[in-house]
Formats: C-alpha cells, structure tokens, sequence
C-alpha cells in the first residue's frame, strides 16, 4: 500500500458562489463521504492546509492581479472578471489556504513522507490565468505547484494531465513557452465547450513548443473513444519525457450523469485514467505524483468517484 495523501480542510467550504452556481461547497461534503463511507480515511495521511506565502503564488500571477483579487474580496464585491466567477468575502482567503495546502502536500512528496497524494480544494484552478479570473477559477492551483516544483526542488520534467472536460486554458497558457513542463489536456472539444481553446494544433511556443499536447473530444463520445485518444497521445510522449514528478487537474465533469457536458464517460472509465496514471508514475517518476480537483459537479457521483480515486492511490 502506497503512502497516499489526503488534503480536504473544512475552510475551503466558506467560498460560497450563491444560487444556483454549479461550484458548491457540497461538492467537497461529496467528496469526504465517498472517501469516508468506504474506510479510508485512516489508511490516509492528512495534509494540513496552511496559506500560501504569496511569493509562490506571484510565480504564476501578477502582483497587481493578487492585489485586486484581495481586495475585491475585503470589498464584498460578488464577482471577478465574469459574472461566472461568484465569490464572497472569504473567497481569497480560502483561495490562498487551497495553494497552500497542496504546496505542503508537494513537499511532503518530494522530502518522501508521502508517495502521492489527492489534494480536494476549492476553488478550482486551472482556467486561472496570470492576470484574469477565469471558470470559476481564481489561482492556478497545478500551476502553481508546479513552478514551486521547479524553483524549490530544481525539477526539470514535470508532467501535468489535465482530465477535465474543459481545457485548461491558464495552465496551458503558463507553461506553452517552456519545454520543463509537459502539458496534456483531453477535454471537450472547444468548438463545443467553454473556454473555446485546446485545439489539436497548439503545440507550445519558442522552447516549449512540442510540450503542449491537445486530445479535443467531440460530443457524445464516450469511454472507448476517450481512452484511444488517451493511448494514443499521452502514453507515448510521457514515455519520451519522462517526468519527474506528475500533477493531476481530476475534473469529474465529463462524467455521463454531470450536466456540464456532452462527453459520456463512466464511473470505470475514471478509474482507469487514474490507474494508468498510477502506473506512469511508477515507472518514470518513482511514484510522485498529487492529484488536484477541478470540476466535477454531480453530487450523486462525486462520492463513488472518489472513493475510486483515493483507492487506486493508495493500491495502484
């Protein structure tokens, strides 16, 4: 059994979004019973959520983005940037309390307390860009955690996979430019969802170019299509990379029964994702690797699927 990780910290519910709003706190609550209910919370090892120092945050966002962020929240405002992104006074707050907790988790992998973890924050992170709230997003959680594995552990190959059905726009942006950094995202494809990019031919720029990977999904397809893409450009290019380190952006949201898109995966399907990941890890990156939620919205599911998550992290 594997030393997994588990970061859940009961702050991060005071975001609130308002009615109506898909991103709740209960997705959280759905989360912990799922991972509760099957007995594994004393197989796992509870990171503590700590606030970011705003150095690591500042790697990916600009200062003056950090500050007015900030101090939106202290003026109550209810939204940033979209009118998608609803927020509350708490909402930076816990927002720095999310990077933190998974930077802490980072750590414990790489100082070898822990072989991986799943870090169950919110808000979601990775349609954040460096100055822009973007999907309900506000930090870029993976980002983040990434430039923190490049400055504090001098990591030169690290793997981001990005599940979520919808591009991950922010953290593609962050690291297009640069070729330590391998980005792969399968979402639906942009002509159909939002935020409209992760097209099959963006490849990166300047030295990064060739380390961004796109598997555009269209809609109505579902898990035999899913994991040909999968196999088909993933595998063979972390086989080539060979990362350090892997970070996960799990979104659940292409799910059949979650209603923000038209991709129709199952329940099994997400737990062969996560196996396969389990496996790259094992075999390029002594089995370093933390899984971050993004989006996944289906309260009735969100339990099953992270029972599953949590199970094959700790079993392989």
């Amino acid at each position: 059994m594997k030393r997994t990780g588990f970061l859940y910290d009961e702050r991060y519910l005071l975001h609130k979004t308002g009615p109506y709003h898909p991103e709740i706190p209960e997705r959280l609550e759905a989360i912990l019973e799922g991972v509760s209910s099957a007995g594994l919370l004393d197989k796992l090892t509870r990171i503590a959520a700590v606030p970011a120092d705003l150095s690591w945050i500042q790697t990916v966002h600009t200062p003056e983005y950090v500050r007015r962020f900030e101090a939106a929240c202290r003026s109550r405002q209810q939204t940033l940037d979209s009118p998608d992104n609803q927020m509350c006074p708490e909402t930076y707050q816990v927002a720095v309390l999310a990077v933190g907790g998974i930077l802490e988790a980072a750590r414990r992998v790489m100082a070898g307390e822990l072989d991986n973890a799943f870090c169950a924050v919110r808000p979601p992170g990775h349609h954040a860009e460096a100055s822009r709230a973007m999907g309900f997003c506000y930090f870029n959680n993976v980002a983040v955690a990434a430039r923190y594995l490049q400055k504090q552990w001098s990591l030169h190959r690290i793997g981001i996979v990005d599940f979520d059905v919808h591009h991950g726009n922010g953290t593609q942006h962050t690291f297009e430019d640069d070729a330590e950094v391998y980005y792969y995202s399968i979402h639906q494809h942009p002509t159909f969802a939002y935020p409209g990019t992760g097209r099959e031919f963006e490849y990166g720029r300047g030295s990064g170019y060739g380390f961004t990977k796109n598997s555009p999904v269209l809609p109505g397809l579902s898990d035999n299509d899913w994991m040909r893409l999968v196999e088909r450009d993933l595998f063979p290019a972390f086989a080539d990379f060979r990362p350090e380190f892997i970070l996960v952006s799990a979104g659940f949201d292409a799910h059949r029964d979650d209603d923000m898109s038209d991709i129709k995966l199952t329940t099994e399907c997400y737990s062969w994702i996560m196996k396969r990941l389990v496996e790259l890890a094992d075999q390029h990156s002594a089995g370093r690797l933390i899984s971050i939620l993004e989006g996944g919205y289906c309260l009735k599911r969100l339990p099953e699927l992270a029972r599953n998550h949590v199970e094959i992290l700790l079993n392989g």
